[in-house]
């Protein structure tokens, strides 16, 4: 039986992500006008047709 290679990262890994998170919102390289732009981004990738049907995915706060 085969196996197939299934990435994953360690609980140390995703600490360390949550931190990184943490402090780019605190000193203000993230911010919620990013993330909703990269919100609406990625449904529009995702949702490609309904963006050629019309669909508006701007995410508004």
């Amino acid at each position: 039986m085969a196996y197939r290679y299934r990435p994953h990262i360690s609980l140390g890994g995703l600490i360390y992500i949550i931190i990184g998170v943490f402090v780019a919102w605190d000193r203000g390289y993230l911010n919620a006008d990013l993330l909703r732009r990269v919100g609406s981004a990625l449904l529009a990738i995702l949702l490609w047709f309904l963006v050629l049907l019309g669909a508006d995915l701007h995410l508004h706060g």
